[in-house]
């Protein structure tokens, strides 16, 4: 495993996350695929085999069964400090007026939340999820700073949403003295590479560390355009069909390159995908989000293909701009 800095930060991270969202109560929340905490265990045991010392979940996950899932497998299988947990808020957890958004209260009351569920007294990156078009960003920003300085959080990151709204949070935060974002959680893989256009040139001049999200497409990248899926999460994943629907013929033509480069080198189409976005030097670490063991192993095995400028070359050639989404 390689291990690399958090954008401008000392905090050392694996060059592969652990995403969480796969983990929780099923049919709790919005995703019915989950696997539950017997299922997800092997999961988490392998990943620390493999080094892995970086796990990224949500307060929203399966209604905050995520949370409680990851909290027990690393209090029994490694100690606290010797691995990064990252979580994130924005999504409704409750009906009330005030139970989403990033308010101060509902910064506060759900880092709290997360924590007891967690069941540590520090999350080490805490994220925004989504931009909150009804919170003044100011409001937002001093809450974050204030849990920092309370000694919940160690740092703070943000998820999806437009390059001039980030621009903006970090303008403010530096004016103010308040604790900066080091990290962007965003939508980046060989199917969608819209963030290029400005939030990638954004990141890097100002050390901001990328952690993508989806790097597989959703599995798209990881088998023949005719064997996609038809698994219960392909099935369920409503937010997943809004992700990937109007670029389709363009899509199969880079699914099928991936495909024909996976060959040439006797490796999994999937390692390939990987290989590519691990490639870009603005990427800090991939969140991989998986159902079976061997996604684990293709995953760590991509951190030792290294492809040429011709197969980079040849995987991005067919892209075609995409709609911009994933900041719902």
């Amino acid at each position: 495993m390689e291990y690399v800095r958090l954008g401008r930060t000392g905090l050392k991270v694996s060059r592969l996350c652990l995403g969480c969202m796969s983990f929780g109560v099923p049919h709790r929340g919005t995703h019915p695929w989950t696997l539950d905490e017997e299922q997800s265990r092997p999961f988490f045991r392998r990943a620390i085999e493999l080094g892995i010392n970086f796990f990224d979940t949500s307060n929203s996950y399966s209604d905050g069964t995520s949370e409680e899932i990851l909290g027990r497998a690393i209090r029994n299988l490694v100690p606290r400090d010797e691995v990064v947990i990252a979580t994130k808020v924005y999504h409704r957890m409750r009906r009330d007026p005030n139970g989403m958004g990033l308010s101060r209260k509902a910064v506060i009351t759900e880092l709290d939340a997360s924590l007891r569920r967690l069941g540590t007294d520090y999350v080490d990156l805490y994220q925004i999820h989504r931009w909150d078009y009804e919170t003044p960003i100011e409001e937002t920003l001093d809450a974050l700073h204030d849990v920092v300085k309370a000694g919940k959080v160690r740092y703070v990151g943000a998820s999806s949403m437009f390059a001039w709204q980030f621009c903006k949070a970090l303008c403010v935060a530096e004016m103010r003295g308040w604790t900066r974002f080091v990290s962007m959680q965003n939508h980046y893989n060989l199917l969608y590479r819209e963030e290029e256009r400005e939030m990638v040139g954004l990141c890097q001049a100002e050390g901001i560390g990328m952690l993508p999200w989806s790097p597989l497409a959703r599995g798209r990248l990881t088998r023949a355009w005719e064997r996609r899926s038809v698994s219960e999460r392909a099935a369920t994943d409503e937010f997943g069909r809004t992700l990937y629907s109007a670029a389709e013929d363009a899509d199969q033509k880079i699914v099928d390159r991936a495909g024909l480069v996976a060959r040439e080198l006797g490796i999994a189409q999937a390692q390939v995908a990987l290989a590519w976005i691990l490639a870009k030097p603005f990427v800090t670490a991939p969140i991989l989000g998986v159902t079976k063991l061997q996604h684990l192993e293709d995953a760590s095995a991509a951190l030792s293909v290294k492809l040429t400028p011709e197969h980079i070359a040849s995987l991005e050639e067919d892209y075609v701009p995409h709609a911009v989404v994933g900041f719902s």
